[in-house]
């Protein structure tokens, strides 16, 4: 048996709450607040962005698939030989004009010998070229003037035949006397006329047999010069292909030369991001060997012409079969700056994140003009050709009377 109890309403205090009403109103204040403190944060965010976007981001453009590029100047044999001595190998600075690779130079130095011998022997033949036009003026000079004593004496004896003083004999036999001296001065003077047709115009120097047996000597001063394979640009020596004791042949690549202070960096923008770029834009780089902590500046200098699919060996054939839509990518060229480059050295084919500063607009899609000096250019071999005249100068003078041309 149970006994019910019933709740005693005779004293005036009031019942509780339930403890889920109790709490209610706190825990929605909390909410609130915390939604509006969220919406806050949020409405910050999209204007802080679009803050960034009008001021900044809408004028940049921005890739990670760029790379360093760089000149790979090949080494190569001008001449052949055999190979004697290797001077550089793979990771070492080199200068313009260090020898590099030394070829025996013994069949060089025989040929040029040889030829020097020639000039020489030439320049004294030609000597006497000029000396035999002397001597024929001179014989011509006498001639003439038995010539004309031959011619009186031949009008003398004619007018003394008639008298009898003068036999008729004695006249014939004058008068051939002056028909061979006529024959003996024509022949004289076309033998000085031969002469002087291999040296008017000319000193010994520049008479024709001279200057070809000069080039000849040229030619093997020079193979005897290119024994000595130099390097026509500073830079670092990579892909060190050579061996000691190799016979090479003209054309053979040997190594390379890479000049790390000229790099630029190829960037592939998509082709939708190219419409804001000019020529002369201020680019910010970032290499992933470094990272942030060191940013490069470049210089937009180039636009490609032409996405990689066109200039492909076997070109996409998009007129066939299905054809899907992709986005191409043109290579975009910037120009380093060398001290930075000095500081912070890149190696060829490196990842970049390249961003482009597109709020100037005032430069050009295409350069105008076409470039007003060599790309790159070496004056390690001009040396050897003038080494090579003076040489010849020198073998000239040597051979010469007295050092002096006629």
């Amino acid at each position: 048996m149970t006994t019910e109890t019933t709740p005693n309403t005779s004293t005036g205090a009031a019942a509780p709450l339930p403890p889920s009403q109790s709490s209610l109103k706190p825990g929605n204040g909390k909410r609130r607040r915390a939604l509006l403190i969220l919406l806050t944060i949020v409405l910050l965010a999209g204007i802080g962005w679009l803050a960034y976007y009008l001021l900044v981001g809408r004028w940049q453009q921005e890739t990670d698939d760029a790379y360093v590029q760089g000149n790979i100047v090949s080494i190569t044999a001008q001449t052949p030989g055999t190979v004697v001595a290797i001077n550089a190998d793979d990771g070492m600075r080199v200068t313009a004009g260090q020898v590099l690779v030394q070829l025996d130079p013994n069949d060089a130095q025989v040929a040029y010998e040889q030829a020097e011998a020639n000039l020489a022997a030439t320049v004294r033949q030609v000597r006497g070229l000029f000396s035999s036009a002397d001597s024929a003026q001179a014989d011509i000079d006498a001639r003439e003037v038995a010539l004309q004593q031959a011619r009186a004496d031949v009008a003398r004896r004619t007018g003394l035949v008639a008298s009898g003083a003068v036999s008729a004999e004695e006249l014939a036999h004058a008068q051939a006397q002056l028909k061979a001296m006529e024959a003996a001065l024509s022949a004289s003077r076309g033998q000085l006329s031969r002469s002087r047709a291999l040296i008017d115009a000319t000193t010994v120097g520049s008479q024709p047999q001279v200057q070809a047996a000069a080039a000849q000597l040229r030619q093997a001063f020079l193979n005897l010069q290119r024994a000595a394979i130099v390097a026509p640009i500073d830079g670092f020596v990579a892909k060190r292909s050579v061996q000691l004791g190799q016979r090479v042949q003209p054309g053979s690549p040997l190594m390379a030369v890479i000049p790390l202070d000229e790099v630029w960096v190829d960037a592939n923008f998509k082709e939708t991001q190219l419409h804001g770029m000019r020529l002369g834009q201020p680019v910010k780089l970032v290499a992933d060997v470094y990272g942030d902590d060191v940013q490069f500046n470049g210089t937009l200098t180039s636009l490609g012409l032409g996405t990689g699919s066109a200039f492909a060996l076997l070109p996409a054939q998009n007129a066939s079969g299905n054809w899907i839509k992709i986005v191409q990518r043109i290579p975009v060229r910037i120009q380093m700056d060398p001290r930075q480059l000095r500081e912070h050295p890149l190696r060829l084919g490196m990842s970049m994140s390249v961003t482009v500063n597109v709020r100037d607009q005032d430069g050009a899609v295409l350069p105008a003009a076409a470039p007003g000096k060599p790309v790159l250019a070496t004056d390690a071999y001009a040396r050897q050709l003038r080494d090579a005249d003076a040489r010849i100068e020198a073998v000239i003078g040597k051979n010469l009377a007295q050092g002096r041309t006629p």
